[in-house]
């Protein structure tokens, strides 16, 4: 049995309501950084409110910084740092998506350390300098399923000066406290349902066929992959169907554990480079664009097929017995989602981008091709791209 290491020191609460108890909870500070995104809807919602009147309630105060993006972008990240001592500010609450979260785990440690982010980032042109003094706290408050960010010490930011998309690290950037509220995704539009639902069952079946799997992550990537694809579809059909929110919710978070014990592999590194260049891409609508010819290409090499059977029954093909039924599972659930024909066109890209897309990857996120247990050349990078463009 290969061994783990299985440190995930973040409070879990998870449950409908869970979001109105903060005050049971003990915040880790006297003054907080809310971090929100640019959009209108945790406003429009109710959720900033609700929020704000249960700090207030306990004698907590707070500032709001509310100009994150999708993708979130460095130079706002500096931002929300610089308002985080500005308002000194001892702790940080995200409450948003996996965007906002991955931000607010940069703001704060950007809050605690001098310079620019890209000094301590361990990638591409990152200069790979070590953080000094650890994050301010952060409170995750989840308000959609999609990245597991809420149980994990890495966030994602884009470079917009070299187009590159990767990943911040450190141990003090796991939440000290992580709320899911499966009520919080209700007012999720079944798009961007689809888009973050698929984003966390992509982490797990990376997790899952990574050449660093292991009996704890393999637990927490198998029991996520089955709560995602047998409830998602629900989900988006009837986005106030609690329990499927609820089942989505609970495998998204498993995502986060198996970050957290595991590894994804290189799809995510393709499709970072994809909307490192184009922002306005949802990371889950790339990721569902390039998934059928990613993992055909896998499984056509002969990489763990006894574990791409298993994924196929877990996602509901239960008298699967060969590896391509998990690609067939795959385009069931893609279809039964309505994101069976998402465009890369759609969204400005071009295949003269694929080679600049390969090389991106392998630069600003080549940790993650690492983890693959079949090799991927730039030549099979640009074939994946090649395959999935529409």
């Amino acid at each position: 049995m290969k061994g783990f290491i299985n440190h995930i020191p973040s409070k879990f609460v998870f449950g409908s309501g869970s979001f109105g108890k903060i005050a049971n909870e003990k915040l880790p500070g006297k003054k907080a950084l809310i971090v929100i995104s640019k959009g209108k809807s945790t406003r429009a919602n109710g959720y900033l409110e609700h929020l704000e009147n249960q700090l207030k309630a306990i004698g907590i105060e707070f500032a709001l910084f509310d100009k994150i993006e999708p993708n979130p972008l460095k130079p706002t990240v500096m931002e929300g740092a610089k308002a985080a001592r500005k308002n000194a500010c001892d702790f940080v609450i995200a409450l948003g998506g996996g965007s906002v979260m991955d931000a607010s785990k940069a703001i704060s440690i950007m809050a605690t350390n001098e310079g620019d982010l890209w000094d301590y980032i361990l990638f591409g042109t990152g200069k790979k300098k070590p953080f000094k003094n650890s994050a301010l706290p952060l409170v995750a408050i989840s308000t959609t399923a999609g990245t597991g960010s809420e149980l994990d010490a890495g966030g994602v930011i884009t470079n917009p000066e070299t187009n590159e998309k990767t990943a911040v690290f450190h141990e003090s950037l796991f939440p000290v406290l992580s709320i899911v509220d499966p009520e919080l995704t209700l007012s999720v539009p079944p798009k961007f349902t689809a888009y973050q639902g698929f984003d966390a069952l992509f982490h797990s079946i990376e997790g899952y066929v990574a050449s660093g799997a292991n009996p704890i992550s393999d637990m927490y990537a198998s029991t996520a992959i089955e709560n995602v694809a047998n409830y998602l579809p629900r989900a988006v059909k009837d986005g106030k169907d609690l329990e499927a929110r609820e089942h989505v919710s609970f495998g998204n978070s498993l995502t986060g554990m198996m970050m957290s014990t595991g590894h994804c592999t290189s799809e995510h590194s393709l499709e970072h480079a994809m909307s490192a260049y184009h922002q306005e891409l949802p990371h889950g609508a790339g990721l569902i664009m390039i998934s059928e010819a990613y993992f055909t290409f896998m499984i056509e090499k002969s990489a763990c097929p006894e574990r791409f059977i298993k994924m196929a029954k877990l996602m509901g093909m239960k008298n699967a017995n060969e590896p391509m039924d998990f690609i067939r599972a795959l385009k069931k659930l893609q279809k039964e989602c309505g994101v069976e024909n998402l465009k890369m066109s759609d969204y400005g890209i071009t295949p003269e981008e694929f080679e600049k897309f390969a090389k991106n990857a392998k630069d600003a996120m080549g940790f993650l091709f690492e983890c693959d247990r079949i090799p991927l050349s730039i030549s099979d990078c640009v074939s994946i791209y090649q395959k999935s463009y529409k």
